[in-house]
């Protein structure tokens, strides 16, 4: 289960997973988009799907630990859902239109700070990984910016190369082909390691904020409750699945790095995380629109 719709970074990674999983699993796996509501739609379907091993979904780090703390969904991260496995990470690329006259992150803290509450930044959506990624750096700066929330990454990055905003959070499958041409400047990437499709683009942990780490994650769980047989069978599919190089590859493509791991380490990542953004949340007094 998606809760993306066709065309996705999501839909891009799941396919080449599949085409590997299938063989180990001994049957063919659909894909079913459910769509909506920040993902939590489809979250919330495999949180009551029957623990049989036969729903599987494909999430990320936003309707897992990020959006609960914004609006009120029918699930509970921690015990909805069985962890089967992560599968890759990645952060956001700070980016910005030729015209905006800033050329590294620094220039763009100084004119932020310079014209406080001012200065407007899309994402492609409220509580997503950019909109995160741009709380957590204005806490770190110092530094208070207007949010434009985006139904989605695309449009957001139409609006940012039409010159109607001047600053983007977006993600690395959107934003790294623009970067590529010169048609957008990248000031910096919130993973905690520079990414290797864009090579020269330093990390904000690099350029004056050590420790700064804003990442999207994407993960396999399944309902809860899951039994122990089924969740080593799935974890094994999953591990040799990301153990292919073909895999890797699309992964990479996307803009995100392979992060191949246990259930319990999923589980930990996911308790981890949902403390963090509850106090990005929290300090930043972000709300559902």
């Amino acid at each position: 289960m998606l809760g993306y719709t066709t065309g996705g970074a999501a839909d891009a990674m799941a396919r080449p997973l599949i085409a590997k999983m299938e063989p180990a699993l001994g049957q063919p796996l659909i894909i079913d988009y459910r769509p909506g509501a920040g993902a939590t739609v489809a979250a919330q379907a495999t949180s009551a799907a029957a623990p049989d091993g036969y729903t599987l979904h494909l999430i990320d780090a936003g309707p897992m630990t990020i959006v609960p703390h914004v609006t009120r969904v029918t699930y509970d991260p921690l015990s909805s859902f069985t962890p089967i496995g992560l599968v890759c990470s990645g952060g956001t690329a700070i980016v910005v239109h030729p015209s905006v006259p800033v050329n590294s992150l620094d220039d763009l803290i100084r004119l932020a700070r310079a014209q406080p509450g001012k200065l407007s930044y899309g994402t492609s959506g409220v509580a997503g990984a950019g909109h995160m990624a741009a709380e957590l750096l204005q806490i770190a700066a110092q530094m208070k910016m207007v949010h434009v929330a985006y139904k989605g990454g695309a449009p957001a990055m139409t609006d940012l190369l039409g010159g109607h905003i001047p600053l983007l959070f977006a993600s690395m499958g959107t934003a790294v082909p623009h970067i590529k041409s010169g048609k957008i400047k990248a000031l910096a990437v919130t993973s905690s390691s520079r990414v290797p499709a864009i090579p020269d683009v330093q990390t904000v942990a690099e350029l004056g904020f050590p420790g700064f780490e804003a990442l999207v994650w994407f993960a396999v769980v399944g309902p809860a409750k899951l039994p122990a047989e089924v969740v080593a069978k799935l974890s094994r599919a999953l591990t040799s699945a990301l153990d292919d190089r073909s895999v890797q590859d699309a992964i990479r493509a996307l803009g995100y790095d392979p992060a191949p791991g246990t259930p319990a380490q999923l589980a930990a990542t996911i308790r981890d995380d949902l403390e963090k953004w509850r106090k990005v949340v929290r300090e930043g007094n972000i709300r559902s629109e």
